[in-house]
């Protein structure tokens, strides 16, 4: 699939469907990505806050609450990221709009796109 270019980055995945989740991890790490996944919010804050981390893909909408938190955070440690959502880069508020977006369920070419699109810019 041509992803030599994503070994060993480290992808913080923020998902809380437990199908998508899995399916994003695996094919991150065929990538060759260290991933770690977050379902929750406050799991997704710790690993934004804590983790050395290249790149992140947030599911926009976490149960009754948005990654929008995870976003500042990742924002203000000059980590890029990436939305993932059912609803398109429509789906997204305000300022997030500009941000790369995936359509979910993930198309896994998109998806590895999107990863090296964001880490080369």
């Amino acid at each position: 699939m041509g992803s030599g270019e994503l070994t060993g980055v480290r992808v913080l995945l923020v998902e809380d469907e437990c199908i998508v989740a899995m399916l994003g991890e695996d094919v991150l790490s065929e990538a060759g990505c260290r991933v770690t996944v977050a379902m929750r919010l406050s799991e997704a804050l710790r690993a934004a806050e804590e983790s050395d981390l290249d790149v992140a893909i947030l599911d926009v909408n976490l149960g009754n609450e948005t990654s929008y938190p995870v976003a500042e955070l990742l924002e203000e440690r000059k980590i890029p990221f990436i939305f993932a959502t059912g609803y398109a880069s429509a789906g997204l508020a305000g300022s997030y709009a500009k941000h790369p977006c995936v359509q979910k369920p993930y198309d896994p070419g998109q998806l590895l796109a999107a990863a090296r699109a964001v880490i080369g810019s």
